[in-house]
């Protein structure tokens, strides 16, 4: 079982940056892969970062150039470092711990991200 918490969600004018925060409760290089996803109301969850075990990272294309992924073992946490700001970047923002083995996946409870015009 895995507890993830995210922070560092808010309001923020377009090309401003936030850096949002997911504390696990587990040592997270036992988690196959840590993840971040977005839903924006009224759409789908969709995926925009990606950090494996082994420290590969995937961004995806609305995002690159814009967002990072990282992570620090030490306090156990993975981080989403969000720069240039667009309104269409607004939505929940989610962590995911994906496990290895087939085991079922672990979510965070989301954290808001404005991006005002």
């Amino acid at each position: 079982q895995v507890h993830l918490v995210e922070s560092g969600g808010g309001l923020v004018q377009a090309g401003g940056s936030l850096r949002l925060s997911c504390a696990a409760s587990r040592n997270i290089f036992t988690i196959a892969a840590m993840e971040w996803y977005r839903q924006a109301p009224g759409k789908q969850r969709e995926l925009v970062a990606t950090i494996t075990r082994g420290g590969s990272t995937t961004i995806v294309d609305p995002v690159k150039g814009r967002f990072s992924i990282s992570r620090d073992n030490a306090p156990n946490t993975v981080y989403l470092q969000m720069n240039n700001l667009k309104p269409e970047d607004t939505g929940v923002y989610y962590c995911k711990a994906v496990m290895a083995n087939y085991s079922p996946s672990w979510w965070g409870q989301g954290t808001q991200v404005t991006v005002s015009s």
